[in-house]
């Protein structure tokens, strides 16, 4: 990832207003209900879907596959999933600490930015598209996806730009005579392994690989093999909304590998 240039700065970035995303009800006849249940049979329809290994923005088939099967109907296949080794794990590491200096020197409104993209995308063009791979994926209801991968993945990233802003703007409240102190909010050394749990998109693709990302970390995500679509799905989302190579490495495979 190429070191974004700095442009000079002559003021002070501020988010617009951070709201919590409006539920749906999706009420039976109206055009929430209507477009959500196309999204479900169009996914039904065209799977099953082939998720690869995406280590640096290269997707790689490893020929290794396991299946992520409908919880509530163990004959439907949602998606095949390539699975990753322990030299893709390494390979992932190493990518992901080459994309470290840069993506952590780039101004935090640059990558609050991402997110808050990210979030839009989800809340409007992606909406039933992740409802429906969660609900079909996770063996969740209309209201239980809503919940979850519609709003408060949303919040995950809105919420968690505007709670950086508050840290990063807490400064020292006075100085000792002849000094000028600021303090620094540094990412952590190395990067960090995100092993996200099945029943939540917005804890897996929100929580525990957004926040540490935001402020500067590089995230080697392993999703559960019981949500492999829908946080392929999310990630996807990410990357549209600007997310450089190497920064999330999507390492789907074995606990024991990875």
């Amino acid at each position: 990832m190429a070191s974004v240039p700095q442009a000079p700065q002559m003021g002070l970035f501020s988010l617009p207003p951070i709201k919590n995303e409006p539920m749906r009800n999706y009420e039976p006849k109206s055009e929430d209900r209507i477009k959500l249940q196309q999204a479900v049979d169009e996914m039904i329809a065209a799977g099953p879907f082939e998720v690869p290994v995406v280590i640096n923005g290269e997707k790689i088939k490893t020929g290794k596959v396991s299946k992520q099967l409908n919880p509530s109907n163990h004959s439907h296949v949602l998606c095949n999933y390539h699975e990753a080794d322990a030299v893709l794990v390494d390979k992932a590491v190493e990518g992901s600490l080459k994309a470290k200096t840069a993506w952590e020197n780039m101004p935090w409104n640059d990558r609050a930015a991402i997110f808050l993209k990210a979030a839009d995308l989800i809340a409007s063009k992606y909406r039933y598209k992740v409802l429906a791979a969660t609900m079909l994926g996770q063996g969740k209801n209309v209201w239980q996806a809503e919940i979850d991968a519609a709003a408060e993945i949303c919040d995950f990233y809105r919420f968690s730009a505007k709670y950086i802003q508050e840290l990063y703007s807490t400064q020292p409240p006075e100085c000792s005579a002849n000094t000028w102190n600021r303090t620094e909010y540094r990412p952590l050394e190395g990067f960090v392994l995100a092993v996200s749990p099945f029943n939540f998109l917005a804890i897996a693709a929100g929580n525990l690989i957004c926040a540490p990302a935001m402020v500067g970390n590089v995230v080697v995500w392993k999703p559960s093999p019981m949500s492999i679509y829908s946080n392929y799905v999310a990630y996807e989302i990410l990357r549209e909304a600007g997310l450089p190579d190497g920064v999330i490495q999507f390492v789907p495979g074995p606990a024991e590998e990875i």
